[in-house]
């Protein structure tokens, strides 16, 4: 009889940060490698250890470490030390997918400098799997997978085809106990081959051939004896054949023969803990991982690309936001299941990554306008849509504004002045630190003159900014006079135009293009009714009424939009629990309504609810105890010629130990809902796969956009949903998830998940007392392309004030795509690099008019060259290379 295969692979699951900070954790991630390096080196029975499938764990070390990087290197060449592909371990569902790509990409380019990274897609232990992932790992020319969580009931041996809607598909090698199911194998050889023998009869006919044995888990040491304990037990027995090998090389004799085919995502709990919940906790953390995204992907990269020069691409500036942004995306940082320390850090990185990207982008819109050979405001795209929209601007005040356009507000001229001594002067002066006033005003000009009766100064001051005033000479100058004139009075004369600042709608603007700024016709203008304390505002494409008592609106006749529904958590950080003795308030105490916007182009009111929610959840009793009031502001915004509602909710939070969720009632029944995921929309229904050990709740993230019974809801940051309200097979609800507030990283005894799921650790910020949250999102009903309406509501299109003089004719557009969706427009080497994808079930003709390229994979290496477009299958992903034009 053939030995059966025992195919030992060392390893450690390295989380960066999670109950302990990242400085803790890299404590010991410093011992673990200094004692691997000379572990490897010296002792060949130790072949090969894997350092958990990412590159970050070695830029960790190395830091600290710098003088090792020689020898890492010399291992990872020698095949000894496997590294990568991945730059993190990410959470697939809370990080977009271009970040997901970057990633990817960003941990391959690190390991080649090491050898090359490890050819397998390593997701051990994310919380489920994106429907395409097995097209991005196909695009990086990778043909295997290995899993953990997310595998469904279908799946009964421990391998199974993995298929990308696009018909991508990788052989996933399924991990059915985890990825340390070898985990501190004994040092003795009798002892290896009895616990071998107890885990096939665990896994039964899971495993039925070879068994992989994950030697590791979380944050563990190498075990120096493997070598030995190995050699002794294939001495002792002919049933198993020990060996210590690499990942890699034991999926290299795998088939995908006879194997069952599983499409899309992997999202069941049939067999390990999904741990849902990671969607809805920390709130904060999901909303400003999706800003700083947005201000990276949709801003700084393509703005750049387009209106800065080649030499002028700042692509180190946006190589470490991304850095910032690819660790952030790690499971454990991203999905906020960490103590205080960890989500500080990552809330900082956020910030860092969304300030460089904001910053990069406003001096591309700048550059811009400063190439515009005529003056005046312009209206620039920034997505590649053709589109019309809303701006805001201000303009010179002269004479009456037009119908067309709404007025916020008026400043009149100043001309005149006033009178200082010097010492007031010089404070003022230390204040200007540059040419801007305030957001609508900035210096022009400074102009000083000595006169027998003092000092005259006289500030030009216009709506625009002007490059290069002299700002700094200038109060040098007069710090001089003032030093040789000491006593000497200073007469400050303002001159300033009458401006006035308005809203307006713009004509059709091309994708990655500008126009000259032109009030549009209104066809559709808004109006607001008020009668009786209600309040309609109706444009002729949709009719809301706020209901003055309930404080929620109605769209089009349907009435509930809006309801606050609160109830309680006595969950953690992984999931959602109600307390056995649960009460829910769902009515306002008191409700306010006001108008902030009449129209005709943006009507605004606001509606002010007043709730008293219990303060905690009584861990004896396990009820709802205590009171607190709350105000929640929700601010509802319609605009002319628009069929969408725009909300904002927000409010600080008093209490703890409760989820609240905002309820939109559906137009008509729906049996399932299609959310927007990395470069897809996925479909699901209204139950999840679950077990005893965890309840299969069918809560499911949504990126930008989810869709179900005819309504659209396109909201700002990763967002929980559920489909409630559930009759006859059917919901007529979806409920997003505004706020889960619970007390603690992981608990015991839980309803919904009786076991733990990490450390019994309290972590106060998980509350988020004290904290204001706001949930922006929009709403349209029969809406035919849920993208455009991301990007309408997310992705504005952007006013810009220019004085000419440069050569950009006033209208045009930096470069047509049609045919596809946009993730990433950015460059590589210098060259422009457009990644696009194919939400749709038929073949696409993707066209960039006037361009020719090479499409690529995500290596960079050439696949086939293109003449102006090329075609792109259903769901499919491509990534084009273009020449400058």
């Amino acid at each position: 009889m053939t030995a059966r295969r025992i195919a030992i692979v060392p390893h450690t699951h390295w989380d960066r940060e999670w109950y302990k900070s990242y400085q803790d954790f890299r404590l010991a991630l410093v011992e673990l490698i200094d004692t691997l390096i000379p572990l490897l080196e010296r002792d060949a029975s130790y072949p090969h250890f894997m350092l958990d499938g990412q590159m970050a764990v070695v830029d960790d070390y190395l830091e600290v470490r710098p003088e090792a990087e020689e020898r890492l290197r010399a291992l990872g060449a020698a095949g000894r030390l496997s590294m990568g592909p991945w730059y993190i371990l990410m959470d697939e569902f809370l990080a977009s997918g271009e970040t997901i790509v970057r990633n990817l990409q960003m941990g391959m380019l690190r390991g080649s400098a090491f050898g090359g990274t490890m050819d397998v897609g390593y997701l051990p232990d994310m919380f489920g799997h994106i429907a395409q992932m097995p097209q991005i790992l196909r695009l990086a020319g990778f043909r295997d997978a290995v899993v953990w969580r997310g595998v469904p009931s279908e799946v009964t041996k421990n391998a199974f085809v993995w298929e990308a809607p696009d018909g991508s598909a990788v052989r996933a090698e399924y991990l059915p106990v985890g990825y340390g199911n070898g985990a501190a194998l004994p040092d003795d050889a009798k002892a290896l081959v009895r616990r071998t023998a107890d885990h096939l009869d665990e896994v039964g006919g899971l495993v039925p051939g070879d068994l992989l044995c994950m030697n590791g888990s979380d944050h563990l040491m190498p075990q120096p004896w493997l070598g030995r304990v190995v050699a002794e037990a294939n001495d002792l027995q002919d049933d198993f054949r020990f060996e210590v090998t690499s990942l890699q090389d034991y999926l290299e004799g795998t088939t995908t023969d006879g194997l069952v085919v599983v499409q899309g995502e992997l999202r069941s709990g049939f067999r390990a803990n999904m741990l849902m919940g990671v969607t809805s906790n920390r709130v904060d953390v999901k909303r400003q991982g999706a800003l700083a995204e947005r201000e990276l992907e949709r801003r700084a990269e393509p703005l750049a690309a387009l209106f800065q020069t080649v030499e002028a691409y700042p692509a180190r500036q946006l190589e470490l936001a991304w850095r910032e942004m690819v660790r952030n995306s790690a499971h454990d940082s991203i999905c906020a299941c960490s103590v205080d320390d960890v989500v500080d850090a990552v809330l900082h990185r956020y910030a860092e990554a969304r300030a460089i990207g904001a910053g990069l982008a406003d001096r591309s819109v700048k550059d811009f306008g400063r190439s515009l050979a005529e003056p005046g405001p312009s209206v620039l795209n920034p997505s590649p849509r053709a589109r019309s929209g809303v701006v805001e601007l201000v303009v010179p005040a002269e004479g009456p504004a037009p119908a067309k356009v709404q007025v916020l507000s008026e400043r009149s001229g100043l001309p005149g002045s006033m009178v200082l001594d010097a010492n007031t002067v010089r404070t003022v002066l230390g204040m200007l630190q540059g040419p801007r006033i305030d957001d609508d005003a900035w210096v022009h000009e400074i102009r000083i003159e000595d006169t027998d009766e003092g000092i005259d100064v006289t500030l030009a001051v216009g709506t625009e900014e002007r490059p290069n005033v002299p700002i700094a000479e200038a109060k040098q100058d007069l710090y001089t006079r003032l030093g040789a004139r000491p006593d000497a009075m200073v007469r400050v004369a303002m001159e300033q135009p009458s401006t006035r600042k308005i809203v307006a709608r713009t004509g059709e603007v091309a994708g990655y293009g500008w126009t000259a700024f032109e009030p549009a016709e209104l066809e559709h203008p808004v109006e607001v009714n008020e009668t009786e304390g209600s309040v309609v505002l109706a444009n002729g494409l949709v009719r809301v009424e706020i209901d003055p008592v309930g404080g929620t609106f109605a769209l089009d006749g349907v009435a509930g939009y809006g309801r606050l529904v609160d109830g309680g958590d006595l969950g953690d950080s992984y999931n959602y629990s109600p307390p056995q003795r649960d009460s829910v308030v769902d009515t306002p105490q008191s409700v306010t309504v006001r108008v902030d916007e009449p129209g005709p182009v943006r009507a605004r009111a606001r509606i002010t609810t007043t709730y008293v929610w219990p303060d905690h959840v009584d861990g004896t009793s396990q009820e709802r105890v205590g009171e607190q009031r709350v105000a929640v502001d929700t601010d509802v915004e319609l605009r002319a010629d628009d069929p969408v509602v725009r909300v904002t909710t927000s409010f600080v939070n008093p209490s703890g130990d409760h989820r609240l969720r905002v309820h939109l009632p559906l137009p008509e029944p729906a049996h399932q809902s299609h959310a927007e995921s990395a470069f897809a929309v996925v479909t699901r229904g209204l139950t999840a796969e679950g077990r005893v050990d965890e309840f299969g709740l069918p809560t499911a993230p949504s990126n930008r956009f989810v869709t179900a019974g005819r309504l659209t809801v396109a909201h700002e940051g990763i967002c929980e949903y559920e489909l409630v309200d559930i009759d006859g097979g059917t919901a007529r609800t979806l409920a997003l998830t505004v706020l889960r507030s619970t007390g603690m990283l992981s608990r015991l005894g839980m309803a919904y998940r009786p076991f733990p799921a990490g450390p019994l650790t309290p972590v106060e910020g998980l509350q988020m007392r004290g904290k204001r949250v706001s949930l922006r999102y929009a709403l349209a009903v029969d809406c035919d392309d849920p993208y455009r309406m991301a990007d309408d509501v997310l992705l504005p299109l952007e006013a810009v004030a220019s004085l000419g003089g440069g050569t950009r004719p006033p209208s045009g557009s930096a470069l047509a795509v049609h045919g596809a969706e946009v993730s990433a427009l950015h460059r590589v080497g210098g060259v422009l690099e457009a990644r696009v994808f194919n939400p749709t079930a038929q073949p696409a003709a993707v066209s960039f008019p006037g361009r020719a390229g090479w499409l690529v994979d995500l290596r960079g290496y050439p696949l086939e060259a293109f003449e102006g477009s090329f075609e792109l299958r259903p769901f499919g992903i491509a990534t084009a290379r273009l020449r400058d034009a």
